[in-house]
């Protein structure tokens, strides 16, 4: 099994070099797990103080169960990936029953902070776009398709978003073994990283 990690920042568009990768692979060769599937379990607290979690450290993730999964999947057997609601901040009761495959691909802003996940990966790729592009997306993104507001956005941007990008995220491109800018559609990056996983899987 190729594991293949893809880290960037919220907006750098992660999700679309993902899906670029995903479409020129047969659908029984690739699986991905996301990130976000992986926040904390939160049920304990109520949805007052699990609003105000900095969903941004790495601190909000739950590396130990990612990790158990990704060496159950490298054994061959499946796993209950979780589902994360963003409405109510929390994991719901629903899992995914994701299937090991030939290449699974792991995608989020964080997964590149953990040196024991990092160590799992055998291709690391970063995913960098401009600040401006990125709070462009991200604002789209979270009015769109996540219900909220401009200024709690902004806000949320200003406070802890790009706080955290530098402290935690941007460091991590010196882990990464290709770095992909995005700001526009990267043809030559996207063939690139796919004749690697042609390779390794053959």
């Amino acid at each position: 099994m190729l594991i293949i990690g893809i880290a960037g920042g919220t907006g750098c568009g992660k999700t679309t070099v993902v899906n670029q990768l995903v479409e020129e692979l047969p659908d029984h060769e690739v699986g991905v797990i996301s990130q976000d599937s992986y926040y904390n379990d939160l049920s304990h607290l109520t949805f007052e103080e699990r609003i105000r979690i900095n969903f941004d450290h790495p601190r909000a993730i739950d590396f130990e169960l990612l990790g158990e999964h990704l060496e159950v999947l490298r054994q061959g057997r499946p796993i209950e990936q979780p589902i994360y609601s963003f409405a109510n901040h929390n994991r719901t009761q629903e899992t995914i029953l994701t299937y090991p495959r030939k290449v699974m691909i792991v995608e989020g802003i964080l997964i590149m902070t953990n040196p024991v996940i990092r160590e799992m990966f055998d291709i690391k790729i970063y995913v960098h776009a401009d600040s401006d592009e990125r709070l462009i997306r991200r604002l789209k993104r979270d009015i769109n398709e996540r219900g909220r507001d401009i200024e709690e956005v902004l806000l949320r941007y200003q406070s802890t978003l790009k706080p955290m990008h530098d402290q935690f995220i941007e460091p991590t491109k010196e882990h990464a073994d290709l770095i992909i800018p995005n700001n526009k559609y990267n043809t030559v990056a996207i063939d690139l990283v796919r004749t690697i996983i042609n390779e390794k899987i053959q």
